[in-house]
């Protein structure tokens, strides 16, 4: 199991962000500065993703869960509030699953729960791309699911700065990530899920729309659904609006 890269700021209860696929803990700059007045906020890398060492081969979305709750182990006393956007979404259903004692509420932010065989032919084939031709190949497609076109135009820096993120992702290590995402199936394990649960979609969101996260929120009992006008990454599109609706959420939690 590697040995997480993270960054913890802030003061107040513990929480802990995972990122999506081809990004790193930077994702959630301005969430975590939105945050750290009231929470103390941990955010850390995926294994094989920023300055997390990689694992050898193939893993699975369990495998990630398991790195989570190694890292909260080792830094948290008591349960986390734990948030996941896409790929650390998944990281999250499968956490709350495997390991319900160590998250006292879950955030799903812009996630799927399981994908058919026609999308993950998809993931076959982006695996095949980045590969055979780099990650760099895929960048471009990546942006354009990642935000907006308003985006685009107004905030081109931070844009740039994701894609550069994505681009130094070592074409075999996002191909081991594609593959745990693409495998998942956690469909079944999300209705035992059963701390207070956030699902989070983003209107704009063509990775995984809104109809994944509606199902997300239809299999964990009493899971809240929220929208926000944003595309895939609606962490870094509405860093504000993400983070009032997780203190709005966390405030409505029972002592």
């Amino acid at each position: 199991m590697p040995h997480l890269n993270f960054v913890q700021q802030g003061q107040g209860p513990l929480v802990v962000l995972s990122h999506a696929l081809g990004c790193d803990l930077t994702m959630w700059d301005d969430v975590a500065v939105a945050l750290e007045d009231r929470y103390t906020v941990l955010r850390y890398d995926h294994r094989g993703h920023g300055r997390s060492p990689a694992s050898a081969g193939t893993y699975t979305m369990e495998d990630l869960a398991d790195d989570a709750a190694e890292l909260i182990r080792s830094q948290a006393v008591g349960p986390v509030h734990f948030v996941g956007l896409s790929m650390g979404g998944m990281t999250a259903q499968s956490l709350g699953a495997r390991h319900p004692r160590l998250v006292r509420s879950l955030v799903i932010a812009n996630s799927a729960s399981s994908y058919d065989d026609a999308a993950r032919a998809m993931w076959q084939t982006r695996i095949t791309t980045v590969l055979t031709q780099g990650v760099p190949s895929i960048a471009a497609g990546a942006m354009q699911r990642w935000f907006t076109p308003g985006f685009h135009q107004h905030d081109e820096a931070q844009v740039n700065a994701l894609r550069a993120v994505l681009e130094a992702t070592s074409p075999e290590l996002y191909a081991a990530a594609c593959g745990a995402v693409s495998n998942i199936d956690l469909d079944t394990s999300n209705a035992s899920i059963a701390c207070p649960t956030l699902v989070i979609a983003g209107s704009s969101d063509e990775a995984t729309p809104p109809v994944m996260s509606e199902g997300i929120a239809r299999r964990i009992p009493g899971a809240q659904l929220r929208f926000l006008d944003a595309a895939h990454l609606s962490a870094v599109e509405q860093p504000d609006a993400f983070a009032r609706l997780l203190t709005e959420f966390w405030a409505g939690l029972p002592a």
